[in-house]
């Protein structure tokens, strides 16, 4: 990769970290805005909680579909990065604002998986492009990237605690952040770290299956999504039912305000996750961040097995969440130091849509763990992912490639 400046000189660096974090934010916000409206939506079209759990899992496979198709076209190593982040965000905005006359759950669900495969313009291509402004630092950068997306994804709970606002107000608002999204990425151009020009080569999407560090990269990337969307999806549920058992007052309220506060607080773990594989190495901390979050499951369930109090087991779920996180950006940021440099973003994007494509699963799993033998089964099978993924990630840190990781530290 050429390096035409000092890897701590790159002029204007966090400035384009500024933009395309928030051209990011802004452009998926229609990913997190059924999550804001999902209540309001259930009473008008008198969701089941099937029809409800569909909706986060359209946005799910719909992601895996276009990330399928971009990558076997090569599309985030043939086109401007901020072009596919525009056409991103047009089309996730475009598929949102359908809802507004969408005539019931059927025609929602499809919209949002449109919604989900408008997003895999945008994810995959922000990551590389960053990735051009960054050497050293890099963990830290990505790390910023997608804490500002764990907080995206937080604040809907924060929405729903306070009451809200009509949902087609969000509906709409979430549309017009999209196309704020598009118009921020369009004053970020590629850093000076360029990767080398790509032609078209569809099975450069599947190479990232093939070499073994690729593979164990992916292994423990597969390990740490099969818990981060599974928590995320169901925290609210189990939280709410846990302070109905206690006979607590407004437990919806309470438990999206914790929510918030567990899924908010990896924002600091992406950070802390960062600032940490940049110094330790990335094989590490994420074999740690997946050691501590399996851990926290495990300590969760033993916890509902014990009737332990609702301080304590939101004490346990904060921890959770903040190592839950806090590892996702460095899979991304090892994938653009090892992989082939003229393919980064067919890499990026592949990785990404094995990850979304077991989340579904994992999400759909938790609901029937819990009706037959209840949360301390489903949490213990969802800490199976993270430590599983932190050995194949000490495995990773033995390999001649880890000498390519954050600068050599692995």
């Amino acid at each position: 990769m050429p390096d035409t400046f000092p890897p701590n000189a790159a002029p204007g660096r966090w400035t384009a970290l500024t933009w395309l974090a928030g051209a990011v934010v802004f452009a998926m916000a229609p990913w997190f805005s059924a999550a804001a409206v999902l209540p309001q939506l259930r009473a008008v079209w008198t969701l089941s909680d099937g029809d409800a759990a569909w909706l986060t899992l359209a946005v799910q496979l719909g992601f895996v579909l276009g990330a399928v198709v971009s990558a076997v076209l090569n599309l985030a190593d043939r086109v401007s990065p901020r072009h596919l982040i525009v056409a991103g965000a047009i089309l996730a905005a475009g598929a949102n604002l359908g809802i507004l006359l969408a005539q019931g759950p059927a025609q929602v669900i499809a919209l949002r998986a449109m919604t989900g495969a408008a997003m895999a313009l945008v994810y995959p291509p922000a990551l590389k492009a960053m990735s051009t402004w960054f050497l050293t630092g890099r963990g830290v950068a990505l790390g910023i990237m997608v804490g500002a997306l764990t907080l995206a994804a937080a604040l809907p709970h924060l929405a729903n605690g306070l009451g809200g606002a009509s949902w087609q107000a969000v509906i709409v608002i979430t549309s017009v952040f999209a196309l704020l999204g598009g118009v921020l990425a369009m004053q970020v151009r590629n850093g000076p770290h360029q990767y080398p020009p790509a032609v078209l080569r569809p099975a450069q999407a599947w190479r990232i299956l093939t070499g073994r560090a690729m593979g164990l990269t992916t292994l423990g990337y597969l390990g740490h999504m099969w818990e981060l969307y599974a928590m995320w999806a169901w925290f609210a549920v189990f939280f709410s039912r846990s302070l109905s058992e206690r006979h607590l007052p407004d437990p919806g309220q309470g438990a999206a305000y914790a929510t918030f506060a567990v899924v908010g607080v990896g924002a600091i773990g992406c950070y802390v996750g960062g600032v940490l594989g940049d110094r330790w190495g990335r094989t590490r901390l994420t074999a740690l961040a997946m050691f501590l979050s399996g851990g926290c499951a495990l300590a969760l369930a033993l916890a509902i097995l014990v009737s332990a109090s609702p301080a304590v087991v939101l004490g346990l779920s904060l921890l959770w969440g903040f190592w839950i996180i806090a590892d996702s950006a460095q899979f991304s940021t090892i994938v653009s130091e090892i992989a082939d440099p003229a393919y980064v973003g067919t890499a990026l994007t592949m990785q990404l849509a094995l990850g979304f494509t077991l989340t579904a699963g994992s999400i759909a799993l938790v609901p029937i763990l819990v009706s037959h033998s209840g949360w301390p089964l489903a949490f213990t099978v969802l800490a199976i992912g993270p430590l599983l993924g932190a050995v194949a990630m000490r495995q990773l840190a033995r390999m001649p490639e880890a000498a390519q990781i954050a600068g050599g530290r692995g």
